[in-house]
């Protein structure tokens, strides 16, 4: 989700990156995602409370993580039933008190395929936590991994490799060596992943609906 450097032809986003490019000129998107951070690591460096200060009523706040948050070292590791879940009730919480609109989402999924050609859960509780506090604090949720599941399921282990971070060699100068990584997104797959959060933000009928460009309202 995180914002990503665009120079030196670098092809790799986060798929908050590239969502303002389905709304209008009256909706800002202010990207707060940063590379590496867990639900712990986002508070205890003070970018959440940045993101607090910054809020006013009537704004969204989009709250996706988990990726980070199994990672073993101490700087990051959350337990999904005790300290991720407090962690993401916090947020709701501290955003609905600013008289804003918490949207949980569900982290996307890795492209780790089994040997039946369906791909591996990577996520355990933590997919679990998010979905019953949506329904638990009747917080509206998008369900990306699902969504994210169909998507690369459908490509299967070939060409789902277009939507992730595989490059050969040679090819730019960030990446001399290539890269084969399955979990973060080419501009390929920021963009589709972009375009599912769309399709969840009509799902949801959320007010910011009316926002959207017209040809992005009428899609899908």
């Amino acid at each position: 989700m995180a914002n990503k450097e665009v120079k030196n032809n670098n092809p790799e986003r986060g798929w908050g990156q590239m969502l303002s490019q389905f709304f209008d000129d009256r909706i800002t998107v202010d990207n707060r995602a940063l590379n590496g951070r867990s639900s712990k690591s986002f508070i205890d460096e003070g970018h959440w409370k940045k993101v607090l200060d910054s809020l006013k009523g009537g704004d969204y706040v989009f709250i996706q993580f988990g990726h980070n948050d199994s990672k073993p070292d101490s700087a990051r590791h959350t337990d999904p039933r005790t300290t991720y879940r407090a962690n993401l009730i916090r947020f709701i919480k501290e955003t609905n008190a600013k008289g804003a609109h918490p949207v949980l989402f569900t982290s996307i999924v890795r492209r780790k395929f089994d040997s039946d050609g369906k791909l591996a859960d990577t996520h355990g509780d933590y997919l679990l936590v998010v979905r019953e506090l949506a329904r638990e604090m009747n917080v509206p949720m998008i369900d990306l991994e699902q969504k994210t599941r169909k998507v690369v399921e459908k490509l299967g282990p070939e060409e789902s490799k277009k939507l992730y971070m595989w490059l050969e060699p040679g090819v730019y100068e960030k990446f001399p060596k290539g890269s084969q990584d399955d979990t973060h997104l080419n501009v390929n797959g920021a963009t589709q992943v972009a375009q599912l959060a769309v399709e969840g933000i009509k799902e949801l009928k959320l007010e910011i609906t009316q926002y959207l460009k017209n040809n992005q309202i009428n899609k899908m």
